[in-house]
């Protein structure tokens, strides 16, 4: 620890200025996944620079640390901060509610630029009913917080979701939210459209080809080259997953009378490195995903139904986060190694990063709460992390594997058509 510490204070700037000059500044708002769990990250003070060298304008927590939002003052970086699913029963009170946002939100600002706050992390998929009665009540206290604070014009309030609150996903156009969870959607849904405030979804296509790699192109979630698919109801073609991932989610919302709803990415990502059982785990197709997608994001294009819309992601995850349990790839997402060296080289149209073909210790956006849709995406997050792929993996019920390997079916049949 003492040698790192030597490089992140005394000759920080030396040490640090050939990354970046890596990652020339982007032209493209991007937003990047801001994880702590680990016992050998950089202070905050040091994560600006990286923030601002990978040209992210944006920064999602999984909590509200006041280390984070104290560096990141007057550096004109927006911030969402998260309230971790342990404290959806006490926010329900409206004094508890008040005193989170006074003590999290109002002290920091304007200097820091908070611009929403994350109630809870894929609450709906954990199938705790108690849980999930608390998620709509506890984002009401915090907006009636912000609204007596008089902050409600400049913070909103939202929560983000697995893509296994969808029953259905493919074609895109069929995207409907489970029958189950229709009765909390809806009111969350109507909350987020009177708020005017966004509708998150975190989605991980690595997901998808890991279970199924025989069948799912790699090229086709990896952004590469590829023939693509057909939706048979809108014609539209897709040539990755996770667009055809973004328009289930858009058509569910229309279905369910939210077409307007504007729709993020709030996590994203691609291990660098995973167990032997864990296929696409790799430095190669880590670069190649972040890569292309940084791409995307930079042409400002939508979805094939949303071609007008400009994508609004967030990144999972800045570093590599040692301390987080479950398989290899969990400590593996990062863009970054710890000593903030590059975790692998990340090139795209004029911009040439080069770095490191393996990362050692690293992090994940949370766990894998897959449920009926065939595109996955892993749970995550509590105030001081997100759980781990195997935690959440291991509470689902045999109805979901029964109709996880359905959507399966179906996918292997739309894919080898």
């Amino acid at each position: 620890m003492e040698h790192f510490h030597f490089h992140f204070s005394k000759n920080f700037t030396l040490f640090f200025l050939p990354f970046l000059l890596l990652f020339p500044s982007l032209s493209v708002s991007i937003g990047i996944n801001y994880g702590q769990i680990a016992n050998n990250l950089p202070s905050p003070d040091h994560v600006v620079p990286l923030v601002k060298a990978i040209g992210a304008s944006r920064v999602k927590l999984y909590d509200a640390d006041p280390k984070v939002l104290k560096a990141f003052a007057n550096t004109g970086v927006e911030f969402i901060v998260g309230l971790g699913n342990e404290y959806l029963s006490k926010m329900t009170d409206p004094t508890n509610a008040l005193n989170w946002v006074k003590t999290n939100v109002q002290q920091y600002l304007p200097a820091t630029k908070i611009t929403s706050i994350a109630v809870g992390n894929e609450v709906l998929t954990f199938n705790d009913t108690s849980l999930s009665g608390c998620l709509l009540p506890a984002m009401q206290s915090v907006h009636t917080a912000l609204v007596n604070l008089k902050l409600d014009s400049q913070v909103s309030v939202t929560t983000a979701h697995s893509v296994a609150i969808l029953q259905s996903s493919y074609p895109p156009s069929s995207g409907a939210f489970r029958s189950d969870l229709k009765t909390c959607i809806s009111p969350i849904l109507d909350f987020l459209s009177k708020t005017c405030s966004p509708f998150l979804i975190n989605a991980y296509p690595f997901f998808a080809y890991k279970a199924s790699p025989k069948q799912v192109s790699l090229d086709f979630v990896l952004f590469q080259p590829n023939s693509g698919i057909v939706d048979p109801v809108t014609s539209l073609h897709y040539d990755n997953m996770l667009f055809a991932q973004i328009d289930a989610v858009y058509a569910a919302l229309s279905k369910l009378g939210y077409k307007k709803l504007p729709v993020q990415i709030s996590e994203t990502g691609w291990p660098s490195k995973g167990d032997e059982d864990e296929i696409g785990a790799s430095p190669e197709n880590a670069k190649k995903y972040n890569g292309n997608l940084l791409k995307i994001v930079g042409q400002k294009k939508g979805t094939p139904a949303r071609p007008n819309v400009d994508l609004n992601i967030f990144v999972f995850a800045m570093f590599n986060e040692n301390l987080k349990p479950g398989p290899t790839s969990e400590r593996n997402y990062g863009l970054f190694k710890p000593d903030g060296t590059p975790a692998y080289g990340l090139g795209f149209s004029g911009i040439g990063v080069s770095g490191g073909n393996t990362t050692g210790n690293g992090g994940v956006g949370g766990g894998g709460n897959n449920g009926p849709s065939v595109y996955f995406s892993p749970p995550a997050n509590s105030s001081s992390g997100y759980l781990a792929i195997s935690s959440a993996t291991e509470r689902m019920s045999w109805s979901n594997w029964r109709r996880l390997s359905m959507g399966l079916m179906l996918m292997v049949g739309y894919l080898m058509a």
